[in-house]
């Protein structure tokens, strides 16, 4: 069932007078030392290849967050992630999904995308409608053969593999406690949260997102360096107090979105690379090789910081707005992109809030968000996908996403209705 919630104050904030989609700032890399792993190791899968990959020379992660970069610094590395952290890479699908060209959107719809094109910090928009492609335009000397980094885009990925594991059976229920597959979290504040309650940022356990703040859990958290034998993300998180009963209280937690993905590899026993690239990357029929970076311990970080084309952004997107045949439970998508946790009836906008690692818009349309702007926003009634890449100057901003909210309103317009 379906409840209201009262966001944290910083959430309530982003929404209070704007219909703005909200994005609070997050972790967007290990703070701290990675030794060289010497050699490069290949986990097969089904059907193709998973990768690990070290930058040459190993890489030092302390005192470089992301965050602190310049805006030129983020237009130049945003797209070659892999040059500086480590992480897996995902062979693209062996039967791509053709994008199609459509009709073009009407010319004042394209002017209004190109107008938004011209602040300079927009890398990539790509318009699906019934599949084909029907706009798309790239900037910042990018281009469709590049991959962009797309840090929270992630959380709604990393979800979608929890519904693959249910599909699986490897995942019995939603109402299962956390602790079933992560034993390394019985007896914390997580012994009692559901798996639902993990995937709605409901868990009531106390959490700090603050990023600008070098004590706040997120930064603590990727900050911490794991004991031989212990997982960075588990070690961190069972030592977090609880502030509310479990399924009272929405607080958006980057942790628990890692939680989700250390779930995920216990109980599919594979890295979320290699599960992706069965459930996700093949399925949806990727065009482009994909990268995810890991943590201290080597898992793929659940919350963040993966690295696609524009196209295959879009991909997922539509890959999404079919439902995921065979892959997620039937009628997945309708719960995760419902809100679950509804902003509307306590800010008064019917329509925002959050569901299972997706945020929720009016009208039931719905999308994945990660900081500087980048989104894949859904419109089913409309059969619509709408993939951004972008640079913005700030992590999360209210003006920056009125603006974009209203640039999805004004492409929806001018698509028009499904066929």
């Amino acid at each position: 069932m379906r409840k209201a919630f009262v966001p944290s104050l910083l959430a309530a904030l982003a929404f209070s007078g704007c219909a703005a989609a909200y994005s609070e700032p997050e972790a967007v890399a290990p703070a701290a030392s990675v030794a060289p792993s010497g050699t490069a190791a290949t986990a097969e899968v089904e059907t193709g290849s998973v990768t690990f990959s070290m930058p040459e020379g190993g890489i030092d992660l302390e005192g470089a967050a992301v965050l602190a970069w310049d805006d030129a610094t983020r237009a130049a590395n945003f797209r070659r992630m892999e040059d500086f952290f480590p992480g897996y890479e995902v062979a693209p699908s062996d039967n791509p999904r053709v994008l199609s060209a459509g009709d073009a959107l009407p010319a004042a719809t394209v002017a209004a995308i190109e107008a938004y094109m011209a602040r300079g910090d927009i890398a990539g928009i790509m318009v699906l409608q019934n599949g084909r492609v029907r706009h798309e335009q790239y900037g910042m000397d990018f281009g469709r053969d590049q991959r962009w980094t797309s840090f929270s885009v992630a959380k709604s990925l990393t979800s979608t593999l929890l519904g693959a594991a249910v599909k699986d059976g490897f995942v019995a229920s939603l109402d299962d406690p956390v602790s079933k597959y992560i034993p390394g979290l019985v007896g914390s504040a997580y012994d009692d949260v559901t798996v639902e309650q993990l995937a709605t940022m409901t868990s009531g356990v106390k959490w700090n997102e603050d990023y600008t703040d070098p004590n706040s859990d997120v930064a603590r958290m990727f900050d911490t360096q794991p004991a031989a034998g212990e997982d960075q993300v588990v070690e961190y998180m069972k030592t977090l107090p609880r502030e509310a009963p479990a399924g009272e209280k929405w607080v958006y937690k980057t942790g628990e979105t890692n939680l989700i993905g250390v779930l995920v590899e216990n109980a599919v026993d594979m890295t979320l690379a290699q599960y992706a690239k069965d459930k996700l990357v093949d399925p949806a029929g990727l065009a482009s090789p994909l990268f995810w970076q890991v943590d201290l311990s080597m898992r793929n970080i659940g919350g963040c910081c993966l690295s696609m084309a524009l196209a295959d952004y879009a991909r997922i997107g539509q890959f999404a707005l079919e439902g995921g045949e065979g892959v997620v439970p039937e009628g997945w998508f309708n719960a995760a992109g419902a809100p679950q946790v509804d902003f509307g009836e306590a800010m008064g906008m019917p329509g925002f809030g959050y569901g299972y690692q997706w945020w929720t818009y009016p009208g039931g349309n719905y999308g994945a968000q990660g900081i500087f702007g980048q989104s894949i926003t859904l419109v089913p009634s409309q059969n619509l996908v709408v993939a951004m890449l972008s640079n913005w100057p700030k992590a999360s901003d209210r003006a920056q996403s009125m603006e974009r909210l209203a640039l999805m309103a004004t492409i929806a317009a001018g698509a028009g209705p499904a066929e």
